[in-house]
């Protein structure tokens, strides 16, 4: 089975993901801060990172690169309420697979981890 970690500091968000990824079969866990990601992400060896790039003790997009150095094969997308052009500019040449901007529907969460996956 899949796995998939969660960072976002959003409980509903959290909850919502991992709703839409258990009808994919992904098993899931989520954390709410880069502290807990930095934990989860030894432990856990997630194939699949959804990352909230605004969270209480950091942003996102500068945590990118401790997770490819920690799980240098794992995906990452990169979830943001904050959708500008030099986030998403800068998220993709610091190496995120994805850049959703919330809110997003079911169906673009089913087709990038159907995209992941292939």
């Amino acid at each position: 089975m899949v796995k998939a970690l969660i960072i976002d500091d959003e409980i509903d968000i959290c909850y919502l993901l991992s709703s839409i990824l258990r009808k994919k079969n992904v098993l899931t866990n989520y954390v709410n801060s880069l502290k807990e990601a930095s934990q989860a992400l030894l432990k856990q060896k997630p194939e699949i990172i959804f990352l909230d790039n605004h969270l209480p003790d950091g942003m996102g997009i500068d945590f990118i690169d401790q997770i490819k150095k920690t799980n240098p094969g794992a995906k990452v997308v990169m979830i943001t309420a904050y959708d500008t052009t030099t986030d998403r500019s800068k998220a993709i040449s610091e190496g995120v697979d994805f850049f959703i901007a919330k809110p997003f529907s079911r169906d673009t969460i089913y087709k990038t981890v159907d995209h992941l996956l292939q």
